[in-house]
This record gives structure tokens, sequence and C-alpha cells, in this order.
């Protein structure tokens, strides 16, 4: 099988404030800035306790395509998405805001998910190539929000790190494999303002 490569990286420096605010009793953030620099997670930091508050967050994906997500808020504590978006249009509030909220970026992001197929053998090969300075995991999941029985939101999906703990945590190149196939892969950046190239070779058509 032709090997997929993703890439993840790099970052500018994070903006805790710098895409925009609601203000206290607001319904609604105003957006200042709704185009990052590359994809990326959307950090929220209230002052008051929205921790009963919903966040429906509105814009796009690392392909131009439209994105949404809800979020659960949290009691004066910042909180972020779980998908990357490009582009932020709009950012609804269930409830009035207890209090002043920021809205910004963190430096944590994740590569394109890479989709194995499910007639082929499981076994996959993988090197994650590292530039710069960075730190990154590993991850994959057997959820897909394609699945005709049992579908999950993909803000919703569960990532594993890698069983692998040489993937897990890393700064430096690192090979590993597969002996199974999960449904989705990817490579999280949690620090750093360097990038990673992932590979996944899956083996060939299956025997039958």
């Amino acid at each position: 099988m032709r090997p997929i490569t993703v890439t993840v990286g790099p970052l500018a420096t994070p903006n805790s404030s710098g895409i925009g605010s609601a203000a206290s009793s607001a319904t609604s953030v105003t957006i200042t800035n709704g185009t990052l620099d590359t994809p990326r997670r959307i950090l929220f930091t209230p002052t008051g306790n929205e921790s009963a508050n919903t966040f429906t967050l509105v814009g796009t994906n690392a392909s131009g395509m439209p994105q949404t997500e809800v979020l659960t808020g949290a009691n004066a504590t910042s909180f972020y998405s779980n998908l990357d978006f490009a582009t932020v249009t709009s950012i609804k509030l269930a409830n009035a805001a207890a209090a002043s909220i920021t809205v910004g970026t963190n430096n944590v992001a994740s590569s394109p998910w890479v989709r194995f197929d499910d007639y082929s053998l499981s076994q996959t090969s993988i090197q994650c190539t590292v530039s710069g300075t960075v730190t990154y995991s590993l991850q994959q999941t057997l959820q897909d929000p394609n699945s005709p029985t049992n579908p999950v939101a993909p803000y919703s999906v569960n990532w594993l790190n890698s069983s692998d703990a040489a993937a897990v945590n890393a700064t430096s190149t690192v090979q590993s494999s597969y002996q199974y196939s999960p449904a989705f892969a990817r490579v999280t950046i949690t620090s750093g303002a360097g990038s990673v190239t992932a590979t996944f070779t899956q083996f060939g058509v299956a025997p039958y």
C-alpha cells in the first residue's frame, strides 16, 4: 500500500486572547481575529463559573470544510477544543456568561487523521520525523464518526496514546508500528515550535 504522510506544526506563539472575548451576561463571543496561523486548538479562559454552560464553536478545519464543536465550560479555569480550527466564524453560549471570557489559542495541535484500510493486512509501519524542537504523541482510536451503526461526533472521539512508550511525549524522530489496524491515527503536538511529519505504511492487500 502506498504510504500516507501527514504533518503538524510549526505553531506560532500561543495567544490566550487573540480571537475574541465575551463580557458578563453575553451570549456570544465577539470575534476580533478568526483566522489562525495554522489549524490548532481554541482556548477559552473564563473568569467566572461556566461549568453549567455550553459553547458552540463554528469555523473551518484544515481543508477549509465547515466544522462545529460543542464544549462544556469550566469554573474560572481554562479549557480548550478537541478539534483543530483553521478559522473561527462564531461562538455561541447556551446561557449568559457569568463573567468575562477571553478566547485565544494554545500550543496544542494535531495532524490530519489517517484512515486505515479495513480490507488490508493490519500491520502498519510508522515513522514520526521531527523538525526543530517539539513534544508530541502518536495517537489512535477505534471510534469512527462515519460508522453506520455507532457513529461518534468528531469532537467526542476518544483518542488513546500509542502503546509504544517511545512514541508518547517524544521529542525526537521515532519509528513504531501497529500490529492491528485502528480506525484512525494522528500525531498531536503538546509543546514546542517545531513540526512532526508522520508516515504510515499499511501492508499489502489481504489475501482473499
